[in-house]
């Protein structure tokens, strides 16, 4: 019996092979270059950079972004942000983390914006007797307007989730200008 089964076997894996033409169908194409090429055409790249330098204090911050633009009305992107501030002899303070955004422009002059961003935050109070050491997380929820022109956006945000008393934020309505090339 088991003779039988491998000739059935052999048989049938001749004839599929030389005995029977076959198609092997998919419904995955690979994407053409023309394809690939064309999602770089709908990426733009922006980002921040501040520097704040004066007597015994510093400020840095640095924030790459990148956007998708899914049509000429949606974006979706995300982002990276460190901040470093420093009053000598006083406070200074490290702000490390990222965002998520989502733009709507539903004419060319006018972009409407919603933004989550969650940030780790280490700061140290140094006084005469000694130093204080705080680290958190802080999570801001932004909805945000602005006049666009060409690339560059300018315009307001108000962060839903502001809290007083654990922002590093001083308010929770805060001015933008974003620019992707």
């Amino acid at each position: 019996m088991m003779n039988n089964f491998k000739t059935l076997i052999r048989t049938l894996y001749f004839l599929l092979l030389f005995g029977t033409p076959f198609t092997v169908l998919s419904q995955e194409k690979p994407l053409s270059k023309a394809k690939t090429d064309d999602f770089w055409n709908h990426v733009q790249l922006g980002g921040g950079f501040g520097l704040g330098i004066g007597n015994d204090f510093t400020n840095i911050t640095i924030a790459p972004s990148a956007i998708y633009n899914f049509n000429e009305y949606f974006a979706l992107g995300t982002g990276l942000q460190y901040s470093y501030l420093k009053q000598k002899r006083y406070y200074s303070s490290n702000v490390i983390g990222g965002s998520i955004i989502g733009l709507f422009n539903p004419i060319d002059e006018v972009q409407l914006s919603i933004e989550v961003e969650e940030v780790n935050v280490s700061n140290t109070y140094e006084d005469l007797g000694g130093s204080l050491k705080t680290n958190f997380w802080n999570t801001g929820l932004y909805l945000g307007a602005g006049y666009r022109s060409g690339n560059a956006t300018i315009g307001a945000r108000y962060n839903l989730l502001f809290d007083k008393n654990k922002d590093i934020y001083g308010e929770a309505f805060m001015p933008f200008v974003r620019v992707y090339f």
